[in-house]
C-alpha cells in the first residue's frame, strides 16, 4: 500500500482518482490548491504525489520547483487540461515523473502510478544496499582480533532465526550489525523495520509497535500497521532498547512469547512471524539490578549476544580505516587524496575516540577538505572537539561561520546516526521536520 497525494481544482478528478487507487489498495489524501499540498508534504511523507498544473494560487509547475528542492519529495505525476510541448518540456525539467493529458485515461494512469511507485522501490533498495555495504566494509576493515571475532560471530549467527542482542557504545556500528544479520539471512528479500526506542514520545511508542485503530485516541485519523505488522516476516530492529519503559517492555515481551497483539484500541489479535534484534548501549543486567528493565524480556532477548567493540580496542585499525576514509573521499569527490604522516597516524592511533567509528570517520572528512596540503600532519588534527578544524583555518572564521560550522557538522552527524532518516534525526534534534529540511538545503546537505 501507498500513501499518494492527489492535487487537482476539480472536484470531481479528485473523487475519480483517489477512488480507483483507493481501490487499487493505495491509501490517498486529496488537495484543491498548491498551497494546500506544500502542507500536507510538509506534515506527513508521501510515496507519490498527483499534480495538476493548473492551480489556484500556486500553480503546479511552482509547486514541483519547490517540492523538487526538498530532500522528503516522493516521485510526482503532472496532469493537466491544457497540456502542451512547452509544459511538458518543463515539467519534465523540473523533475516530474511523467506528463499526462486530461481527459485522464484511467488504465494509463494506475499503470503510470505503478510503474512510478515501483521505480521508486528500485532506487530505495539500491541506495540502501549501498549504504550498508559501505557500512559494513567500513566496520569490518582491519585485521585486529576483536574485529575478526565480530566477523565470525554476524556470519554465524545470520542464518539462524534466533534473537540476538547487539551491545557497544554509541558510534561502534551496532545498526550496521543489525542490518547485515538480516541481509545474510533467509529473510533478507522481507522488509527490516527499524525502530529507535529512545526517540520516540513514551505515549506514541505503543502505537508505533502495535498500530492503533482509527479514533483509538487523540489525532487517530485513520487506522495504522505498527512496526511488528509490517515486519511481518522479515526482521524487527529495536534500537536502544534499554531506553524502553517498563511498561511497553511487558507488551513487547508478551508478542515475543506468544507472536501476536492487538492494535491499539482494536479487538483482533493479529498473528507475526518477526525476528527481532535488539541493540543497546546500556549495561541491561545493570540496569535490572536498578529496576529499570526486566530480567524476563533480557533473556528472551539475549538468545544470541553480540558485542561491537569500540574504536580504541582495535589498534591499528584506527589507521587502516582512516586511510580507508581519505580514499573513498578522494574517489567521491574527484580530489586528490591525501595522505597522514607517521606522526598524524600516532596521534590518531592514541586517541580514545569516544565516538567511535562514526567520529573518525567525520573527523578524517574535514580534515580532507580543510587541510590545504596534501598531507595531514599531527597539529592538523585537533582531537576532542566536534569541529576538527585546523588551527590556521579556525582563526579565520568569524563567530557566526564557526557557529555555522558547529551546527553543520552537528547535523551532520545526527543524520549519520540516523541512517539519513530526516524524520527521525528531527525527532532526535527536536525540531520540526521542515526546519531540518531548511538547515540541510542552506547548508548544501544531501541524505
Amino acid at each position: 500500500m501507498a500513501k499518494i497525494l492527489i492535487t487537482d481544482d476539480e472536484p470531481s478528478i479528485r473523487t475519480t482518482l483517489s477512488q480507483i487507487l483507493e481501490d487499487e489498495g493505495h491509501k490517498t489524501t486529496v488537495c484543491e490548491s498548491g498551497e494546500e499540498a506544500i502542507a500536507q508534504i510538509a506534515r506527513d511523507e508521501f510515496d507519490l504525489a498527483i499534480l495538476d498544473l493548473w492551480l489556484p494560487g500556486i500553480d503546479g509547475l511552482s509547486v514541483l520547483e519547490r517540492l523538487k528542492g526538498s530532500n522528503a519529495a516522493p516521485p510526482v505525476i503532472v496532469i493537466s487540461g491544457h497540456g502542451n510541448i512547452d509544459a511538458a518540456v518543463k515539467a519534465t525539467r523540473l523533475g516530474a515523473y511523467d506528463f499526462l493529458e486530461k481527459p485522464l485515461s484511467l488504465e494509463r494512469v494506475l499503470l503510470t502510478v505503478t510503474h512510478a511507485l515501483n521505480d521508486q522501490k528500485l532506487r530505495e533498495q539500491v541506495r540502501d544496499l549501498r549504504r550498508e555495504q559501505v557500512s559494513l566494509e567500513e566496520l569490518l576493515i582491519g585485521e585486529s582480533e576483536p574485529i575478526r571475532k565480530l566477523d565470525q560471530q554476524i556470519r554465524s549467527a545470520a542464518p539462524s532465526n534466533s534473537r540476538v542482542l547487539i551491545t557497544g557504545e554509541n558510534g561502534s556500528g551496532k545498526e550496521i550489525v543489525a542490518r547485515t544479520l538480516h541481509r545474510l539471512s533467509h529473510r533478507a528479500e522481507q522488509a527490516f523495520i527499524d525502530v529507535n526506542c529512545a526517540a520516540i514520545p513514551e505515549e506514541l511508542i505503543e502505537s508505533e509497535l502495535f498500530g492503533h485503530r482509527k479514533g483509538a485516541f487523540t489525532g487517530a485519523i485513520d487506522e495504522r500497521k505498527g512496526k511488528f505488522e509490517l515486519a511481518d516476516g522479515g526482521t524487527l530492529f529495536l534500537d536502544e532498547i534499554g531506553d524502553m519503559s517498563l511498561k511497553t517492555q511487558a507488551k513487547v515481551l508478551r508478542v515475543l512469547q506468544e507472536q501476536t497483539f492487538q492494535r491499539v484500541g482494536g479487538q483482533q489479535t493479529i498473528r507475526v512471524d518477526v525476528r527481532v534484534i535488539a541493540a543497546t548501549n546500556k549495561d541491561l543486567e545493570a540496569e535490572i539490578e536498578a529496576g529499570n528493565f526486566r530480567s524476563d524480556l533480557y533473556y528472551r532477548l539475549n538468545v544470541i549476544p553480540i558485542e561491537v567493540p569500540p574504536l580504541r580496542a582495535r589498534g591499528n585499525d584506527v589507521i587502516v580505516l582512516a586511510e580507508y576514509f581519505l580514499r573513498r573521499f578522494a574517489a567521491e569527490t574527484g580530489s586528490p587524496r591525501k595522505k597522514l604522516s607517521a606522526a598524524a597516524g600516532g596521534k590518531l592511533k592514541t586517541y580514545p575516540w569516544p565516538g567511535n567509528v562514526r567520529e573518525l570517520r567525520n573527523v578524517i572528512e574535514r580534515l580532507a577538505i580543510l587541510v590545504p596540503g596534501d598531507t595531514i600532519d599531527a597539529e592538523d588534527i585537533h582531537l576532542g572537539t566536534r569541529s576538527a578544524v585546523p588551527a590556521e583555518i579556525a582563526r579565520d572564521l568569524t563567530l557566526k561561520q564557526a557557529r555555522d560550522e558547529f551546527e553543520k557538522q552537528y547535523i551532520l552527524d545526527r543524520l549519520r546516526e540516523f541512517g539519513g532518516n530526516v524524520s527521525r534525526t528531527a525527532k532526535a534534534l527536536g525540531v520540526e521536520r521542515s526546519n531540518l529540511h531548511k538547515k540541510l538545503q542552506a547548508y548544501g546537505i544531501r541524505r
